[in-house]
């Protein structure tokens, strides 16, 4: 605001001395105008700005104290001051003046330059005074209207400022709340003070440029606030703080709230799960139940589509996951009380991170409910996931814990759940399992046996066995089947099915197929050079669901092939069924790109997993290896025979041969050669053995075959392994026991 727009009142009942001040102040930039009588100036005031007033005290009719009185009960001295001009010099009027509201005075006659220095000086200061006033409603305005709370401490008198939107965040009004510290941290959730404190202080101190923590914050319903508390201190010349003034901003949505899904996240869960215990342990009738899922084989997809795609499966199984609790046969239970208020039986699912949810079931009257709710789930995720043009196919294995277990603190429902989902998913994945008490026994010795498996790799406590696998039209030996066995320290021999499962869960898997396929190739060559003949031996590998998805397994394996100099098509690569369809349109490329190496690759446990005929004949595959289970009823079961031999014809209509695994029996070969099966392997032909073993075994054969003589030896006319024990010429039939 410029002088030149300030507008004076010059209020005197003498015209000429009126006009004569008029008149000099305007030619110093002022916009005056004048009044004679005190009525008269107050109207002026009411209609129009007027920035100061010079009134002259006396007056006929109302004088000037009289007119001074009237502002002053309407105007502060600060929006408008009022300089008084008397005739008198005695001190008793100018303190009247001054008493009454003045902000100053002049004597007459006027001395122009003291009249406008006093101007002025008024003047400036009411300048100042709009201008912070100004400052103080944009300040207030923007608080009112901004979603966050401001607070100002005043560190000398330990008070603090809190404005109103600070204490509506927490739902209490403005005279709800003092200016205490206490007010602050009584609210604080009591593992959040003790940092949030000393935080604070490394800023007062200097080590920190700025203060910022997060906390959480009780609202009055008894409920925590996620909030972002931010703050700056001001210092004194010597650097020493005496405030410390910010903000305090609601976060909850963004905290417990998932951005993928749009679900909650752990943390609003662990607070539900929080506030059902203790409902459960004041009402004895309220049951509650967690069920924790965790995906199978979601990584593949992960590897195989990229993370875009892995987000868009997440996103669709957040959606089935909400569709199944709001079915209103799981909506439609037993209405709670606590403390006389209805409590709603909204079911909550959340996303914990990675491929792991859990569903928070209240209000339940028995474990069958939950159970019927994981069936449910079950069903769903298993349909396909419509993704990149073609379809997904996922499942979850899950684990369940019910309240009545006796729980006090959230986390150990979550342990439990946990633990009951990795015994469902080591039953096979898909299905979901209730924690009881010997599961909690079972995940400590599956915590101690990780440890040790990681010990293991470390010190290469493994070694590979081999099994046979025969040519069943003839008894000759085509191969083996190199299978891996933990030499533990205190344990002896651990087999592969106890260790196996703990290895993919934990990642290890990936080292132990490395090391398998490193040692089987070394060892095979070695055989090709002290046993050479036609046909080459076969070594035969496990490959890993996880491992065949690997981006880097091409490259690893096309390096095992150059230093141990195996030829790669003695090389044969067992796929399970179930990881060559988890995404056949990722596992079609990935055998492609291995077979292109060429070595060969088998379809392992055939018949336990989903297969799509759609890619099955474009998979490069050279046989499909018949799970042992079939194999196992085959002989007590009409409906497993013809499955068996459903599956040897669509092998060999498929110009695939057929691997029949875990044969035990006489009857069951006799019925696989009667359904033309070329190849088998199982303890009716021998156990896994040691390569030294072996070895020996052919060392022997290859003896009592030339009489000693060193010659060149056929696979062909070698007879198969008996039991590890030694080796029986068997005839083609192979019509002997065991």
């Amino acid at each position: 605001m410029s002088d030149r727009s300030w507008s004076l009142l010059v209020v005197d009942d003498d015209p000429l001395s009126c006009d004569m001040l008029s008149r000099r102040l305007t030619r110093k930039g002022f916009d005056v105008s004048v009044s004679e009588s005190g009525a008269e100036a107050w109207r002026k005031i009411q209609e129009r700005r007027i920035d100061l007033v010079l009134l002259d005290v006396e007056m006929p009719g109302a004088n000037g104290y009289e007119v001074l009185k009237m502002i002053r009960n309407t105007y502060a001295p600060t929006i408008l001051p009022v300089i008084m001009v008397t005739g008198k010099t005695d001190s008793e009027e100018i303190v009247k003046a001054l008493s009454l509201g003045a902000n100053d005075y002049l004597t007459k006659p006027i001395d122009l330059p003291v009249a406008l220095a006093r101007i002025q000086t008024q003047l400036s200061y009411k300048k100042s005074q709009d201008a912070l006033r100004e400052s103080e409603e944009r300040y207030q305005l923007a608080a009112r209207g901004a979603n966050d709370g401001l607070w100002d401490w005043n560190l000398t008198t330990n008070e603090i400022f809190y404005s109103v939107r600070w204490k509506a965040m927490l739902g209490w009004e403005d005279q709800d709340v003092s200016n205490s510290p206490a007010e602050w941290f009584q609210r604080m959730h009591p593992e959040d003070v003790q940092g949030f404190q000393q935080a604070m202080a490394a800023h007062l101190e200097g080590s920190t440029p700025h203060f910022e923590r997060e906390c959480r914050m009780r609202h009055r319903d008894g409920a925590f606030l996620w909030t972002l508390v931010r703050g700056l201190a001001v210092r004194d010349g010597q650097g020493k703080a005496y405030r410390l003034a910010g903000s305090q901003t609601d976060i909850t949505e963004g905290k417990l709230g998932d951005v993928l899904t749009g679900l909650p996240n752990k943390l609003l869960f662990l607070d539900r799960l929080g506030l059902a215990l203790r409902r459960s342990e004041r009402r004895r009738d309220y049951t509650f139940a967690v069920i924790f899922l965790d995906l199978d084989n979601f990584k593949l997809v992960n590897d195989s589509h990229g993370h875009l795609a892995g987000d868009t499966l997440l996103r669709g199984v957040a959606g089935r996951l909400r569709s199944c609790l709001r079915s209103e046969d799981l909506l439609s239970r037993l209405e709670t009380t606590d403390g006389g208020s209805r409590v709603d039986n909204l079911d909550l699912v959340a996303r914990f991170g990675g491929d792991e949810f859990a569903v928070l079931l209240e209000g339940i009257r028995t474990p069958a409910d939950a159970v019927r709710v994981a069936e449910r789930i079950g069903t769903e995720l298993r349909a396909p996931f419509p993704l990149d043009g073609g379809d997904i196919f996922t499942s979850a294995s899950m684990g369940i814990a019910m309240s009545a277990t006796g729980y006090h603190r959230p986390e150990d429902v979550l342990r439990d759940a946990d633990t009951a989902m990795y015994r469902a998913k080591g039953k096979g994945k898909g299905g979901y399992e209730l924690f009881d008490d010997n599961m909690r026994a079972s995940a400590i010795t599956r915590l101690q046996l990780e440890t040790e498996l990681r010990k293991a790799v470390d010190n290469r406590q493994f070694e590979h066995y081999y099994q046979v696998i025969t040519d069943i039209s003839n008894g000759r030996i085509r191969g083996f089947e190199a299978l891996a066995r933990w030499h533990h320290p205190t344990h002896g021999t651990i087999e592969p099915a106890e260790f196996i499962g703990v290895a993919e869960e934990s990642g290890l898997i990936s080292h132990l197929d490395h090391l398998g396929l490193q040692a089987a190739c070394l060892q095979t060559r070695k055989w090709h050079e002290r046993f050479p003949g036609e046909p080459p031996l076969m070594i035969s590998v496990n490959l890993s669901a996880k491992n065949f998805m690997r981006s880097s397994l091409l490259e690893e394996i096309e390096l095992i092939l150059k230093e141990t100099g195996l030829p790669p098509q003695c090389l044969i690569l067992e796929v399970t069924e179930s990881a060559a369809f988890t995404d056949p349109t990722t596992g079609l490329e990935r055998m492609k790109r291995l077979k292109s190496l060429g070595l060969q690759i088998a379809l392992d446990d055939f018949g336990t997993g989903y297969s799509s005929l759609t890619y099955l004949h474009r998979f490069p595959v050279c046989a499909l290896k018949i799970d042992r289970s079939f194999l196992f009823r085959m002989t007590e079961s009409r409906s497993d025979t013809e499955i068996v031999r459903t599956i040897v014809t669509l092998g060999h209509n498929l110009g695939l041969k057929v691997i029949a695994e875990g044969v035990e029996k006489e009857e069951q070969l006799t019925v696989l050669q009667s359904m033309g099966v070329e190849l088998a392997q199982g303890y009716y032909f021998s156990k896994p053995i040691s390569a030294e073993a072996v070895t020996a075994q052919l060392l022997e054969r290859r003896q009592n075959s030339n009489g000693g003589a060193q010659g060149i030896l056929r696979w062909s006319q070698i007879p198969l392994l008996n039991n590890g024990s030694g080796m029986d010429a068997r005839p083609a039939s192979l019509a002997l026991g065991k």
